[in-house]
């Protein structure tokens, strides 16, 4: 049996503490789109953003960048679906995008906020937050 002092025994209560809260944080979560992921998303009322995303777009990977970076940035609770430019055209037409490097907003099916070609990672967190 191992006996703890008082002052070790509130280390790790306080570590297991941070430990359970982090668990807790709720983050951006970037998932490949499907129709399905939004129309969930949507129906119940969630935020939710698409991101229209070519592989050969520089500006896309320098999003991609910006996004990943807010992955871990507590306070950003939302899905971020990222479509492929290319492939997505019902989808492209359905939300009026004629460019790659899109990114759309919502929370529900209400729209909240739309970037095109902004790489600015301050830009792209105000974006994301308007649909929380």
């Amino acid at each position: 049996m191992i006996a703890l002092t008082p002052r070790t025994l509130l280390s790790v209560i306080a570590a297991a503490a941070l430990t359970l809260a982090a668990g807790f944080a709720q983050a951006l979560d970037i998932q490949p789109y499907s129709a399905e992921r939004l129309s969930a998303a949507q129906k119940s009322g969630k935020p939710v953003a698409v991101h229209f995303h070519a592989e050969w777009c520089s500006t896309c990977k320098t999003q991609e960048k910006a996004l990943n970076a807010l992955k871990a940035e507590p306070g950003l609770d939302l899905t971020l679906l990222v479509a492929d430019y290319d492939k997505e055209k019902d989808l492209k037409k359905q939300y009026k995008v004629r460019s790659q490097s899109v990114l759309i907003v919502f929370h529900g099916e209400q729209e909240k906020a739309r970037l095109a070609g902004e790489t600015d990672i301050d830009a792209l967190r105000k974006a994301l937050k308007a649909g929380l």
